[in-house]
């Protein structure tokens, strides 16, 4: 009786984690648009989520986001157009590598800046050490 149970737990389980990252399956004319379509889902955020892409996000706004990129795609708009369009509309954020310029500046330096310092304080603590 009890390893019933147990495989009924764990029938269910799978069930429900199968259930809980399907993705959509949308048509496409052609390779390259599926392609496109692979590699946005991949390269932008999902802004709910925050540490997953939209391909691996199963949010509310990550599944709509998917939606409008393939209706974008199937339109025939570019990669270009696509994410100017995300961006305008969810900030850089919504990019997993914003681009390198002023206002992302801080965002690109900062690991550097840490690790300098705390470079700065293992040296000077050995130095204490020492004298």
């Amino acid at each position: 009786m009890k390893q019933w149970l147990v495989g009924l737990v764990w029938v269910w389980c799978l069930g429900w984690s199968a259930q809980s990252f399907a993705l959509e399956v949308y048509p496409f004319q052609n390779a390259e648009q599926e392609a496109l379509y692979q590699e946005l889902i991949h390269e932008l955020r999902c802004v709910v989520c925050q540490n997953q892409s939209l391909a691996e996000s199963n949010a509310p706004l990550a599944v709509d986001l998917r939606q409008r990129i393939h209706e974008k795609i199937m339109l025939g708009q570019s990669r270009e157009q696509i994410m100017t369009f995300m961006v305008e509309r969810y900030g850089e954020f919504v990019l997993y590598q914003p681009p390198l310029k002023w206002s992302t500046g801080l965002l690109w330096l900062a690991p550097l800046v840490f690790l300098g310092l705390g470079l700065l304080m293992l040296g000077r603590l050995i130095r204490g050490k020492r004298e």
